[in-house]
């Protein structure tokens, strides 16, 4: 089991939130290191499906396969073909599910896969084998794409200054490692004072792009809703804002509490629909200190979660 030794992030509170039980059956959305699926299977006699796009993680999940003979399935896919992939193995509906969303701690720290600008190597971002690469993103796209790539999925105030300086190096030579890249950005973007890389956020939204990140989280949390039984759990861990925007608004409309109209508009009379959920984290679940200490990475995490309403 040492392939899965690393802790995810939030891992003890998505597990408290989750409340496994015997005989249930679970969706781990986005395997990654297969920490939260060894945690939810040890936490009791559930079966339990998981699902990744990388072929990495389905390699690794081998080990838990093993393990855990005949309550543990893993498919290859996205987070977006949750109903299609589980509808091939013949599961219905789900007593609860789990996303850890974002980038795995595996793809980040490998530099082959081109996700970190600490590390050199090729610019390709891909957490699947298929489809562009982040190289030819930033090698083909107009200036202007470019810049509103960053600033919509990295809020990156200097986008358009950060994509001037991509194009015109690109017209010299085109960009293919993760080194090359980074050092452009940097000699354009000066260090803030919070101490981030100033090609942290422009990494983030090539890497959102190029994996349509934010598309899929979307149909992940529509699709894993519409499976969960009454009593069943959703719960969802995110790492950066625009995530959790998204994870925030559906929550809200699901256990209405979407945002409405005044309370002097007339049309706030009307009633709406019934809430289908419960939300169980009127605040998003952070890190404690500890956590933060041992894993600087997990300080952006935030943990929500709601619970299915008997019809």
């Amino acid at each position: 089991m040492s392939a899965l030794s690393h802790v995810p992030v939030l891992r003890d509170e998505a597990l408290a939130w989750l409340r496994p039980r015997d005989g249930a059956c679970y969706l781990d959305g986005t395997f990654g290191g297969g920490g939260y699926a060894r945690a939810i299977l040890e936490a009791a006699a559930c079966t339990l499906v998981a699902i990744d796009r990388d072929p990495a993680a389905i390699a690794r999940a081998a080990v838990l396969a093993a393990h855990y003979h005949g309550r543990f399935k893993i498919c290859e896919g996205r987070i977006s073909e949750i109903c299609k992939l589980l509808e091939a193995l013949g599961v219905a509906s789900l007593d609860g599910a789990v996303f850890d969303l974002g980038v795995s701690s595996y793809q980040i720290d490998d530099p082959a896969r081109g996700f970190s600008f600490r590390q050199d190597g090729p610019l390709d971002m891909r957490m699947g084998g298929a489809g562009i690469t982040a190289a030819t993103l930033v090698n083909s796209v107009s200036e202007s794409e470019l810049a509103d790539i960053l600033y919509e999925f990295g809020e990156e105030k200097a986008s358009r200054r950060i994509a001037k300086a991509i194009i015109e190096r690109r017209r010299i030579e085109k960009f293919t490692t993760t080194a090359d890249l980074a050092g452009v950005i940097r000699s354009v973007v000066r260090p803030d004072k919070s101490g981030i890389d100033p090609a942290t956020r422009s990494f983030q939204a090539l890497r959102i792009a190029v994996n349509d990140e934010l598309g899929d989280i979307e149909s992940a949390l529509i699709q894993a809703a519409s499976l969960l039984s009454p009593g069943a759990r959703l719960v969802v861990v995110s790492f950066h804002s625009l995530e959790d925007r998204i994870v925030k608004r559906f929550f809200s409309k699901a256990s209405g509490r979407a945002p409405g109209v005044s309370r002097h508009d007339p049309a706030g009379l009307q009633g709406g629909a019934q809430a289908a959920f419960k939300l169980l984290t009127a605040r998003p679940v952070s890190p404690g200190a500890a956590e933060m200490r041992a894993n600087p990475r997990a300080r952006s995490a935030k943990l929500r979660a709601m619970e299915r309403l008997p019809a």
